[in-house]
């Protein structure tokens, strides 16, 4: 497949079934598997892995975003996702560079990636809407906050971000056609508010008409619900995530794959029958 034709199969995909977008962390410090895929041939056998597992796209990021995580600088981000996204160019599978740099962003189009994922929704580096519309890849602008608060009416501060987010696209030139929103859950939420955001996803998918990406993968808030550590809240993600796709979401970014490739199946039979 050429670029264009894995960027619009994904964007026609979306809208016919929900995708599994597998998670790769070429990072040491990553809230959940840090350091696992830290090397180039650990992070491509990992993409294979998933892929024959029935991941749909990968999501290559290069600098931990969990809470207090130590920033990386461009360079450094480059130097851990740029090996990897050429690695995978041969795949049909699209993938995705997960960054809020548009330096990283362009780098990683460049190499192949056909989606920037950037987790604060083009407003953390101002040249990120020109390098997203430059590209011609798809985008997700995701909800974020500096910190969690937990008198801050969550849901009206989501729409207020992603007005903001969505207006800087127009500016730019970024047909709608590519854009996904994704609520952010677990960023610069309480545990509480995390669960606030999934109970009104179906809100988010009516605001804007748009795709919804749900990054819920052994996230806090089900630690919190089931007092699970980390690698012990797989049953809790895969109840979220069934629970977010009943309310419109298209696209789950998980770290465990074949599980939710197989839950996905049988939702979607369900949803045929």
């Amino acid at each position: 497949m050429t670029w264009h034709e894995k960027r619009d199969a994904f964007l026609a995909a979306m809208r016919h079934r929900p995708q599994v977008m597998g998670i790769l962390n070429v990072t040491p410090d990553s809230f959940s598997d840090g350091g696992e895929h830290h090397e180039p041939k650990e992070a491509v056998a990992h993409a294979l892995r998933m892929v024959a597992e029935g991941a749909d796209i990968l999501d290559v990021g290069g600098e931990s975003t969990r809470p207090g995580a130590v920033a990386v600088s461009a360079e450094d981000e480059l130097a851990r996702v740029l090996p990897v996204i050429k690695s995978l160019g041969a795949l049909d599978t699209p993938v995705s560079v997960d960054t809020y740099k548009a330096s990283v962003a362009l780098k990683g189009v460049e190499a192949g990636a056909v989606i920037i994922n950037d987790v604060w929704g083009m407003q953390k580096d101002p040249e990120m809407p020109a390098a997203v519309a430059d590209t011609g890849a798809a985008v997700v602008l995701m909800h974020n906050r500096a910190e969690a608060d937990e008198t801050v009416d969550i849901i009206a501060d989501m729409r207020r971000f992603l007005d903001v987010s969505l207006s800087l696209a127009a500016k730019a030139g970024i047909s709608e056609t590519r854009i996904m929103v994704d609520p952010g859950i677990g960023f610069g939420k309480t545990a509480d508010q995390s669960l606030t955001c999934l109970n009104h996803l179906d809100e988010l998918c009516e605001w804007y008409g748009l795709p919804v990406l749900l990054g819920q993968s052994r996230k806090r808030f089900i630690g919190h619900v089931l007092g699970a550590e980390v690698h012990e809240r797989l049953t809790g993600t895969l109840a979220a995530n069934m629970i977010g796709l009943a309310r419109g979401a298209r696209v789950l970014r998980v770290h465990d794959v074949k599980e939710h490739a197989e839950a996905v199946k049988i939702f979607c039979a369900t949803e045929g029958a």
